[in-house]
């Protein structure tokens, strides 16, 4: 592409229709394209399915229907605690249908996680899947719930799913939605207290389509071919699911791979070149492993863009896919509370390392704490504009949450970064503390919280340790109890505590014992020093 051409695609004006929804644009591109595939599906097992969007829209509708049979719906929250089945659609489009708004949870949270999401929402229903159902029952007795639905399996006090949708109707009939109407609740991990609930509304997936999947993804609506079939790795109880799968892929209309099953870095590549798949969007840590894999000129791709996200990408795995495949990984930068912010571009000159330069909409920039903008060179946090389609509209029910954050003229992002001479954003870090371990969004507070429930543990802190794969790992800090003495088995013990009691993903892979923290006067940890001396050390 020339610099000509993308500077002409730089021109930006938001352009979302009063009554934008995804149901509404899913339907529509289902009875205008019936027989076109919505998604390849395939398991570790190898079963496969195929499903195209008129049968897609005939499932959703069947699942809406059922639902407001029920009465559920006029923003009634539901849970969806699903992994990457071939229901997934099905069951987010069938929520979002009746008005209700839909409540992503990663299949890796534990029970208290699901209980806290239920209260703090005030969900009315839960759907979940035959492999996680068992965390829901576990704190069942305690939620104020009255709709269950089980997919994949049939259990007492459970509404089967497969039965639900035989129930439905299937005609599809306009949503009504509008595109401010509120759409989902996603939790989001901070640096203190409980996770966060980030409240979208449908122009979410309209601002994707008009951000994310132009500038990032390289996809045009108007000027696809027909050919194409995306990949993204992501699973459907993060915020990134409603970024690509349905943000890029089904508000396009395009043909989408899912595996359901665990990762294999070369599984994953016989399925980029098996299902030629022209457009990737996968992780730093995966792309990492890839670059790990012996042979990989055997493999053959139809490759025409690689996406990453979640952290900086350096530049070996970079070299590697552009040797191999004649194709440049771009980074992307954004958060559950928005859009893609900063990407390279189709045709964009790479700098590893870096995550582009901001996108055409939100025009995310940096500024110091006074909330002026700083110039190339210094380092400040990456901001928007309060007023802008591209981000989320406040934490749900959570006023007090609304006033930390949109305080002033800006959204601030909580990440630091710098640009470059060449207005080229760089990331520095997270001015909260939080933890980006492959791609996963880690509050300290959440580790912190579950390590001292452990009687061996006095006090403790968690933070980011540079990771050559990961990014970073959490690393525990640990003050140990009266009577408990540093050892390689204690070490063992917490790590399983760790995972057992939260999501696995937020166990310190590393743990230090130490005589004690350094705080703030007012008793706060000073995680930075920890970091500093961490780095030094």
């Amino acid at each position: 592409m020339s610099n000509q051409a993308f500077q002409k695609e730089s021109e930006f004006n938001w352009n979302i229709p009063e009554d934008y929804n995804i149901v509404d644009e899913v339907a529509a591109y289902g009875e205008s394209n019936p027989d076109k595939v919505a998604f390849y599906w395939e398991n570790e097992d190898g079963k496969k399915v195929e499903l195209s969007y008129s049968d897609l829209v005939r499932d959703f509708s069947r699942f809406g229907s059922y639902l407001e049979s029920l009465g559920i719906g006029g923003e009634d929250p539901v849970m969806h605690i699903l992994p990457r089945a071939t229901e997934v659609f099905t069951i987010q489009l069938g929520t979002l249908m009746t008005g209700a708004i839909a409540v992503p949870c990663s299949e890796m949270l534990k029970p208290k996680n699901i209980k806290y999401r239920a209260e703090n929402s005030g969900a009315v229903a839960i759907v979940a899947h035959s492999s996680n159902f068992e965390v829901v029952e576990e704190v069942r007795d305690e939620l104020d719930l009255e709709h269950y639905f089980l997919v994949g399996a049939d259990r007492e006090g459970w509404k089967s799913f497969e039965e639900a949708l035989a129930e439905g109707t299937a005609g599809f009939e306009s949503s009504e939605l509008k595109a401010e109407d509120p759409m989902t609740i996603n939790y989001t991990s901070g640096t203190t207290g409980d996770p966060k609930p980030v409240l979208h509304k449908h122009r979410w997936i309209a601002a994707h389509k008009q951000t994310t999947g132009r500038f990032w993804w390289g996809i045009d609506r108007e000027k696809l071919s027909g050919e194409e079939l995306i990949w993204a790795t992501t699973a459907p109880g993060w915020a990134k699911w409603y970024w690509s799968p349905i943000g890029v892929g089904l508000a396009n209309g395009l043909t989408q791979l899912l595996y359901h099953g665990s990762f294999d870095p070369e599984t994953y590549l016989d399925f980029i070149e098996k299902y030629e798949v022209t457009h990737l969007c996968a992780t730093p840590t995966e792309y990492r492993m890839f670059s790990q894999v012996e042979n990989l000129d055997k493999y053959e791709f139809k490759l025409e863009a690689a996406l990453s996200a979640g952290e900086p990408l350096n530049v070996e795995p970079i070299e590697k896919f552009q040797n191999k495949f004649n194709v440049t990984i771009r980074d992307g930068y954004g958060q559950t509370e928005s859009v893609c912010l900063a990407c390279n571009r189709p045709g964009m000159d790479v700098k590893p390392g870096s995550m582009g330069k901001p996108t055409p909409g939100p025009d995310a920039t940096v500024v110091d704490e006074g909330g002026e903008a700083l110039p190339s060179g210094k380092i400040g946090e990456i901001v928007v504009k309060k007023d802008n389609p591209g981000i989320f509209d406040g934490y749900w029910k959570s006023p007090e949450l609304d006033e930390e954050t949109f305080g002033e003229a800006w959204y601030r992002t909580g990440d630091l970064a710098q640009l470059d001479e060449d207005g080229y954003f760089w990331f520095e870090g997270r001015a909260d503390d939080i933890i980006i371990s492959s791609g996963y969004r880690i509050g300290p507070f959440e580790v912190e919280d579950s390590l001292v429930s452990h009687p061996a543990v006095k006090e403790a802190a968690a933070v980011g340790k540079p990771h050559e794969e990961r990014g970073q790992i959490v690393k525990g800090m640990v003050v140990l109890s009266s009577g408990y003495s540093p050892s390689k088995e204690l070490v063992e013990e917490l790590q399983n505590h760790v995972k057992n009691d939260t999501a696995p993903y937020k166990y310190p892979r590393e743990i230090e014992f130490v005589q004690e923290l350094p705080k703030t006067s007012s008793g706060k940890i000073r995680r930075k020093e920890l970091r500093e001396e961490m780095d030094t050390g």
